[in-house]
């Protein structure tokens, strides 16, 4: 049975992630790991429109009338800090990774649409270094289904309880096998652009997402969490593919992401695409064109 934490607008993040870290300092991981129940949830939510404006420049997309399905998943970031901040969390929030996130866009969204917004976490299952978990958002205009996103994470050293579903919740995995992993599968990804990312792209997305972790903002803060240097969002990257692929997207779709290796600030990356039949396959290329993110686009 689940419980709804309903809030006015959406929570800042910061103290949140302070909640948090705080739950868990000298708490003993539990035998048999649960989720939580909770649905987090904000109605009737009115898109900041200077905000969104900020964030469009920051990830590279244009301003448009339709927003774009990252900046949806951004309005459920908050709700997402929420839930983690929850005692009932058998998790520490601090060691989480963000593995993989999957969005479908059922219907474009306008920037000055109403927006209701939830948040919940479900399909605990083993992993290889641990145990997944995902979050799962929604965005709804009226009563009509608009976006769902739904982002996994790894909880290193943690085990799932007994009969949990290992089978897979997201579009992308971690299986060398992979099609969305694997160039021999399909048409191989094509160079389309070289992006140089400064020491402080960071601390500017984190302005315009609410995402303040510190091992994206400085190399000091990213070197208490093992680091050398700050490391770029995962979600910024995410943006940054779609909004290259601006022009080439179906109004609707949904899209696959793994993060594979972090990206160190500053940067440098190569951006690759190849459209097929089915849809798009991207990928963020480093030293040696070893991945840091792959994708597809599904029509």
């Amino acid at each position: 049975m689940h419980t709804t934490l309903a809030y006015a607008d959406l929570p800042a993040v910061a103290p949140l992630l302070v909640r948090a870290t705080a739950n868990h300092v000298g708490r003993r991981p539990r035998a048999e790991a649960v989720l939580p129940t909770t649905v987090v949830r904000v109605a009737r939510l009115r898109q900041d429109l200077g905000r969104l404006a900020a964030y469009n420049r920051a990830c590279g997309f244009g301003l448009r009338d339709a927003v774009p399905p990252t900046w949806l998943h951004v309005l459920t970031f908050p709700l997402q800090a929420a839930l983690l901040a929850g005692q009932d969390l058998p998790f520490a929030p601090a060691g989480l990774v963000h593995t993989a996130n999957t969005m479908t866009l059922h219907r474009p969204v306008a920037v000055g649409e109403h927006l209701d917004v939830l948040v919940r976490a479900e399909a605990l299952r083993p992993h290889a270094k641990g145990a997944l978990f995902d979050l799962v958002g929604e965005v709804r205009v009226g009563s009509e289904l608009a976006w769902t996103g739904r982002s996994s994470y790894l909880a290193r050293g943690a085990s799932a309880p007994a009969g949990a579903d290992a089978a897979r919740a997201t579009g992308v995995t971690d299986d060398p096998a992979d099609p969305l992993r694997n160039d021999a599968a399909g048409e191989q990804p094509r160079m389309a652009q070289r992006w140089r990312l400064p020491a402080d792209l960071g601390r500017q997305y984190a302005k315009v997402s609410g995402d303040v972790n510190p091992i994206h903002l400085s190399a000091a803060t990213a070197k208490l969490f093992g680091f050398r240097r700050a490391i770029v969002h995962g979600m910024w990257t995410h943006a940054r593919c779609l909004a290259a692929l601006s022009g080439r997207l179906p109004e609707t779709y949904t899209v696959d992401v793994a993060f594979t290796r972090p990206i160190l600030l500053p940067g440098r990356v190569s951006f690759a695409a190849a459209e097929s039949d089915a849809g798009v396959r991207f990928a963020v290329l480093g030293r040696e064109e070893k991945p840091h993110l792959v994708g597809a686009v599904r029509r």
